[in-house]
């Protein structure tokens, strides 16, 4: 840890080029409004360069740099430029404070791209920094593909930028080929020469771009480029929330970035270019403070940096944690959720809760909050097991293309068992006409009503259903069920029903049914 060690205290700049490079992603492009609404928002954050565009492209790219310089944000506005004067220019127009030229300086781009010999590629980038700095604006000076350029001429026009008037020299990983160690070694060997502040771009092809970016602070780069999402051309680049709170949590160095607002900004962009945060992105994704795992949950629960970074937490960057449940979740995770909202069960209605839970998790579904709080009504709402007159045991059913729907219903009625089988005009019609059968000359059992609602969207949703009952006395009960399956969330709900009547009855008639 000798490097991380270089950088605590030390203070990064952080350089955004999400208007920039963010939209030179395939598929994503922004209105002129929300190239306005990004930047707000980026200077609301405390980037300290935000990089507009490139004012040569187009007439409408260099209006929308223009607005956002017309906004008057505290950050610092760059207009990206070649080594050629009409590009600068073109940025100069726009009233930018900074303008980032940049230049091929890899044998194989200088081979395919500018065909310039090395000597002029110099030239031309001396001419385009004096250019810029006769203006009395700020030039960041990019060598392009700088992690496969030669060595010595990497050395070479860093020395000449320098000499130039460059403000920062920026060194490029244009395509995401560095490994941290050599990421390192390339930074370390620039600082050697040159006095200027040092910068990093680095695109994810590998996804090193983070861990690259870092590697490059800890040899003495100052500045950072990155982009919200980590959005860009190809695998994109440096991710803004990741480099900034391992700056901050694991390095101990500072920006001048609010971190509450880093989800804020995540979210935005994601509504703006349609681009989803993977639910396990880091920082800002929906599970990078959620825990699911009983073990995690419960320490969590008492302790945050249990199973947690510690040195970052969830209101450190504008998230919040969550536990989440499925066929993973313990005891510790259903009683802290149903506290939330005021529901009580006893040890036995926690320990069912928890079963229905763990198997419909287990089925591959996702367990909303929703799913859980109807559980939990359900099951505090059910009648206890030594009262009740139905216990179901079995349910059975039969239906397809020209066949009547049929059910087989097998269950203990007053410790007795009994199977019934009905037909009827679908597979829950069918079911509850089983059950009703079941309770013969014990009572006679009319529905009276009848719903059913989807907890959450999807083929897979719970099934909520509440089911009315009465009896021959006109005595009548409302209970309910849930399920992902139709049928037995109609029969469960049925049961349920008739074990409160028959309780009704028996309470009604001193503790004696008929």
């Amino acid at each position: 840890m000798k490097d991380a060690n270089t950088v605590r205290g030390k203070h990064i700049k952080i350089f955004d080029t999400t208007l920039r490079d963010g939209e030179q992603a395939p598929g994503v492009t922004f209105t002129l409004d929300d190239k306005i609404t990004i930047a707000r928002q980026l200077d609301k954050l405390g980037v300290n360069v935000i990089e507009a565009g490139t004012p040569i492209t187009s007439k409408e790219e260099k209006e929308s740099v223009g607005a956002i310089v017309a906004e008057n944000l505290d950050a610092d506005i760059a207009g990206l430029a070649r080594v050629l004067i009409p590009d600068i220019d073109a940025c100069i127009d726009c009233g930018v404070d900074l303008v980032h030229v940049f230049v091929s300086t890899s044998d194989v781009q200088i081979e395919h791209t500018i065909k310039k010999t090395k000597p002029e590629i110099i030239e031309l980038s001396v001419e385009a920094i004096q250019h810029v700095k006769e203006h009395g604006l700020k030039c960041l000076f990019s060598a392009m593909d700088a992690t496969r350029t030669e060595e010595s001429f990497l050395h070479k026009i860093c020395l000449a930028a320098e000499k130039a008037g460059a403000d920062t020299i920026n060194l490029p990983d244009t395509v995401g080929i560095m490994i941290p160690f050599r990421m390192h070694k390339l930074v370390e060997g620039v600082r050697k020469k040159v006095k200027t502040p040092l910068d990093v771009h680095c695109h994810n092809d590998f996804g090193l771009a983070v861990a690259n970016s870092l590697a490059a602070v800890e040899a003495g780069a100052t500045q950072v480029q990155v982009t919200v999402n980590g959005i860009g051309e190809r695998a994109g680049n440096a991710d803004l929330a990741e480099v900034v709170m391992s700056l901050h949590s694991i390095y101990c160095a500072t920006t001048d970035i609010k971190t509450q607002y880093l989800v804020e900004a995540a979210k935005l962009l994601e509504r703006l270019t349609g681009c989803r945060i993977p639910p396990f992105q880091p920082v800002v994704g929906e599970n990078a403070f959620s825990h699911e795992s009983g073990i995690h949950a419960h320490g969590v629960i008492k302790k945050s940096d249990t199973f947690e970074p510690g040195i970052m937490t969830p209101e450190m960057v504008g998230h919040r944690r969550k536990i989440v449940l499925g066929k993973h979740t313990g005891r510790h995770s259903v009683e802290q959720k149903l506290s939330e909202v005021g529901i009580t069960a006893t040890e036995a209605q926690l320990n069912e809760i928890l079963l229905r839970v763990k198997e419909l998790g287990g089925k591959g579904k996702r367990v909303t909050d929703a799913d859980l709080y109807t559980i939990a009504e359900v099951v505090t709402g059910e009648v206890d097991r030594e009262m009740q007159t139905i216990i179901l045991q079995e349910v059975s059913v039969m239906t397809g293309n020209r066949m009547t729907p049929t059910a087989v219903v097998k269950a203990l009625v007053n410790g007795e068992e009994r199977l019934s089988a009905q037909a009827g005009v679908g597979p829950v019609d069918a079911a509850l006409k089983s059950v009703q059968s079941l309770m013969r000359e014990l009572a006679f059992i009319t529905l009276t009503d009848f719903h059913i609602d989807a907890i959450t969207g999807g083929s897979d949703s719970l099934a909520d259903v509440i089911i009315g009952i009465e009896d021959e006395d006109g005595s009548s009960v409302t209970a309910r069920a849930a399920s992902d399956d139709i049928v037995m969330a109609s029969v469960d709900a049925l049961v349920n029903a008739i074990n409160r009547l028959m309780l009704k009855r028996s309470i009604r008639n001193g503790g004696k049914s008929k």
